[in-house]
């Protein structure tokens, strides 16, 4: 028992201890002046490098950089299709290059979105303001309704109070046109004086 409880500790520790590796795909391949490559490298050939091979048998190959430089390689570490390194790497640039596409067309939208939303506020105020005139012209088109049959029912007809204003006026202006008259033709009579 004591010892099965040991192993499984020492089980746990180990695994505590353990860390994960992985296998490099970073390659630097020589470049070399001799055809079997026994030689110093002059020069060497990152992983993802692409070359055109000119000549090659089953271990050495001879090939040109873009540069135009010639030299030999061993075959062994030559692929005709790109490494997993060059395939990431072409990958993260096109994914960083429609990520900036990505952000030029939001940013392209952004304005007209923007214009699109005042717009539209704009419209629901004008709505608003159309709806507040509508019910101000239904209100006033209502009042005139009501003037016009109040015009017509009244149209031939003075109110009273007007025609007992005017029939007070005209009978203090009589009675007062009567005393003139009467002061004037009692002066006439009597030879300018006035009696009383």
């Amino acid at each position: 028992m004591r010892f099965t409880i040991a192993a499984a500790l020492l089980t746990v520790a180990a695994s505590a201890l353990a860390e994960t590796g992985y296998v490099t795909d970073r390659l630097r391949l020589g470049l070399h002046n001799a055809e079997d490559t026994s030689d110093r490298p002059f020069q060497y050939l990152e992983s993802g490098d692409s070359f055109e091979i000119l000549s090659r048998d089953r271990y050495y190959g001879r090939v040109q950089l873009p540069d135009g430089t010639t030299g030999y390689v061993k075959m062994g570490y030559v692929v005709t299709d790109p490494p997993a390194a060059l395939i990431v790497s072409e990958t993260q640039a096109e994914n960083e290059r429609l990520a900036a596409e990505l952000a030029e067309t939001r940013a392209a939208f952004e304005d007209p979105a923007a214009k699109m939303d005042a717009l539209r506020a704009e419209a629901v105020r004008l709505k608003s303001d159309l709806d507040e005139q509508t019910e101000r012209a239904s209100t006033l088109a209502e009042e005139n309704e009501n003037l016009v049959a109040r015009q017509a029912a009244y149209a031939y007809s003075l109110p009273y109070r007007w025609v007992a204003g005017a029939i007070l006026v005209c009978f203090i202006a009589g009675i007062v046109l009567g005393i003139w008259w009467l002061d004037r033709q009692n002066r006439r009579r009597h030879g300018g004086i006035r009696v009383l």
